[in-house]
């Protein structure tokens, strides 16, 4: 492990939030963002993990709201950020704010991306510009679930940001990174301990995952079937890939990650209500249970 990957997992802490909210770029919402992001750094949470095909420019006021938490995008698509773009914007908010942005590239998603093709070989390419510009490996991470990905990112990374994932999964990269890259999987939780509403809200979020063959053949590795797949996914997929219930079951399913060799967890507060609502109450109960 180099010093840039320690420092990484240092600064990163074991919890951070993992939001596409925090990535909006509505105008009207930026000073909550920003009161947002300072509050999750008073909680203690150690980075704050950008969804969607976010960027430097969507971390870049967090950032400047707040004075220690790390800010990742989770991730920035290769397919619509160009590497030569993505490294002059992270040299611009490394000069301003040393260590506090992490690049976190991804291939995305086929049904997403209209030019997708050969990901694993455009992923090298990419790293390959990234590494002529300047951006340091330990700087970076993929959003790798596949044994090769996941290799890359040992290799060429600071380490892997798996995202929809299980413990089981985290042990079996853990083993493929070895013990000194970052491993930072992200996590879903439903703060709601009736089984009937907890499960429908994680449903209804979870059915557009799995239109996409990367999420799918990932769990299907897993040992999941086609059955799981169906119907927004069964009661045991849904259980797996979500912590619900009481406080000390959420705080025993986010510890499973631990467990199973992640070296951060990166928590996803799902809930119903209209689309864009930052989850703060959520996020205060959520560092309350893991205080």
């Amino acid at each position: 492990m180099n010093d840039t990957t320690a420092s990484l997992k240092e600064s990163v802490g074991r919890y951070g939030i993992w939001s596409a909210q925090l990535r909006a770029e509505n105008p009207e919402g930026g000073r909550e963002r920003a009161e947002a992001a300072a509050e999750l750094e008073e909680l203690g949470f150690g980075a704050v993990w950008l969804g969607g095909s976010s960027a430097a420019r969507h971390a870049a006021p967090l950032i400047e709201a707040t004075s220690r938490i790390v800010v990742g995008t989770s991730i920035q698509s290769i397919w619509d950020h160009e590497a030569p773009a993505a490294a002059a914007s992270f040299a611009e908010l490394e000069v301003a704010h040393p260590g506090r942005f992490v690049l976190g590239l991804g291939v995305s998603h086929g049904p997403m991306v209209e030019r997708y093709n050969r990901p694993y070989s455009t992923m090298v390419a990419y790293l390959d510009d990234l590494d002529r510009a300047g951006v340091p490996a330990g700087r970076r991470v993929l959003a790798a679930l596949g044994p090769k990905m996941l290799e890359l990112s040992r290799d060429r990374a600071a380490g892997a940001i798996p995202y929809l994932v299980t413990p089981e999964h985290t042990a079996q990269a853990r083993e493929t990174l070895g013990d000194g890259p970052l491993l930072a999987p992200e996590f879903k939780v439903v703060l709601e301990s009736d089984p009937m509403l907890a499960r429908a809200t994680a449903r209804a979020y979870l059915a557009r995952y799995l239109e996409f063959p990367n999420y799918t053949r990932n769990f299907l590795r897993l040992g999941f079937t086609d059955d799981d797949l169906a119907g927004g996914g069964s009661d045991r997929l849904i259980d797996a890939v979500f912590a619900w219930g009481d406080d000390d079951t959420i705080r025993r399913r986010i510890t499973a990650f631990r467990e199973a060799g992640a070296d951060h967890v990166a928590l996803q507060v799902v809930e119903e209500g209209p689309v864009g609502t930052l989850p703060r109450e959520g996020w205060r109960r959520l560092a309350a249970v893991l205080a």
